[in-house]
Formats: structure tokens, sequence, C-alpha cells
């Protein structure tokens, strides 16, 4: 459900939320930061620019910043800036709720359960406890949050 594409912008979120300075930061830098491609996090930024939760900066000295508080941006408005926005799989569109099949009632339900999940978790909330790759290494774990071989196998 949450591609690479979501996954890296998350991360790259999180680590812009959680500079001391606010200072604008180029996508480079930050790639170079989370060991990402720079070409792929550029793409990314675009798409968070363009959906308004980053702004961006032109110039020698520009780059990217959060538009928004992390408390006003929510895991949903980061996957639909990356993956579009969220669409239920019906039998058929256009439906009325007392005439459907129960897969469309069932992918209905689906839908409001992810928006109502996505909606409530925030910026703010992934940033108290993100993940770190010396924590993940010890502990065993395959966190997504800390990029490599977790991260790759996302398609």
């Amino acid at each position: 459900m949450i591609n690479k594409t979501t996954v890296l912008a998350i991360r790259a979120l999180i680590h812009l939320g959680r500079q001391t300075t606010k200072a604008v930061r180029t996508p480079r830098s930050i790639a170079e930061e989370l060991g990402e491609s720079p070409t792929y996090l550029a793409k990314v930024t675009r798409q968070l620019v363009k959906a308004g939760i980053l702004r961006a900066e032109k110039g020698v000295r520009g780059g990217v910043y959060l538009a928004k508080p992390p408390l006003e941006v929510s895991l949903l408005d980061i996957v639909e800036a990356c993956q579009g926005a969220l669409t239920g799989d019906y039998c058929q569109q256009g439906c009325h709720n007392r005439v459907v099949c129960s897969y469309h009632a069932a992918a209905e339900e689906l839908l409001k359960a992810t928006v109502g999940v996505l909606s409530k978790w925030t910026l703010a909330k992934l940033m108290e406890k993100p993940s770190s790759p010396k924590m993940a290494r010890i502990a065993g774990l395959a966190c997504l949050m800390t990029g490599g071989q977790a991260a790759s196998r996302l398609q």
C-alpha cells in the first residue's frame, strides 16, 4: 500500500522536521544524509512541493523546507502527494450503498478505515520515535525508515 516513493518522502520529511535549524536544505544534501539517490529524492521533493507539504526556494542558496508545522501534515497528505488520491477498489463506480454487492461494501469500509488511520498519524507523531540504523541493527530489525535493504524491498 505504501510504496518506495512514499517511504522516502516520509524519511525526508522526518529528517527535515528534526533539523535544529529551519534552514533551507537542498534535496542533494538530504539525499546524501539519508544515503539515497539525489535524483530520486529531487523527484520526491517536487511532489511534496506540488502538494504544499514543502516549499521551495530557487537560487544559489535555494532548496526546500517544511511549508507547515509537522503537526499539520498527516500521513494521508504524504501518501496522496506521492501516490495520488486514495480510491476504493469497487466493482462498479457510482453504485448506491443499498444495492451493491458485498465486495463493494467491503472495499468501501476498507477505504474509510485506511483514510481514518492515515489521517490520524501526523508527521509530528512519526518524528517522536524515528528509527535509527544503529538501533535497527542492534535489535535485528528491518525498519523502512532506516533505508537500505528494508526500503529496497518495496516495489
